[in-house]
């Protein structure tokens, strides 16, 4: 299914907080399909609806290997954050050709709305941890690139300009 277009950076709507979500409607459930759709394509490991242009406080993410375990999030909210870091190698599709070594907490806790409209706290740990804290920033007002040194920010945008 086609999906909404991307939004690229500097569009200050990946820099504006999104909104928190009420209730889990047949709206919202399709708005996380199409994200799903949309994550799936890229390929990617999770997605925030603000990506798309959408200013509500979605996420789904599936780090899985065989795939199809995405889970759906609403309002999601770290509880608790290991000291252990992890690194990755993160990316954005909304700032295409580049991608940074970023440190994050190796294991959260996340409370959220899932697709029934329950709250559910979970766990994550490795590249679930890393992909939920990812969107979770996006659902923030932040990029990856913002956990960067000022220098080695400047170096990835300069980058990222070229590769357009």
């Amino acid at each position: 299914m086609p999906h909404r277009p991307f939004v690229m950076w500097p569009d200050k709507r990946l820099r504006t907080p999104a909104e928190p979500v009420t209730e889990i409607t047949d709206e919202i459930r399709s708005i996380w399909d199409e994200m799903i759709d949309a994550m799936e394509a890229m390929p990617g490991v999770g997605l925030a609806a603000v990506q798309l242009g959408i200013p509500l406080r979605l996420a789904v993410v599936d780090a899985s290997t065989a795939r199809g375990q995405v889970i759906r999030m609403a309002n999601p909210e770290v509880l608790h954050a290991s000291i252990e870091p992890r690194i990755h190698e993160e990316a954005s599709p909304n700032l295409p050709g580049v991608s940074a070594k970023i440190s994050r907490p190796r294991a959260v806790t996340v409370r959220f709305l899932n697709a029934e409209g329950e709250t559910e706290e979970r766990d994550f740990v490795s590249l679930w941890a890393t992909s939920v804290q990812h969107q979770i920033d996006h659902l923030n007002g932040r990029m990856y690139f913002d956990r960067l040194s000022k220098v080695k920010r400047e170096m990835l945008i300069k980058k990222a300009r070229k590769f357009r």
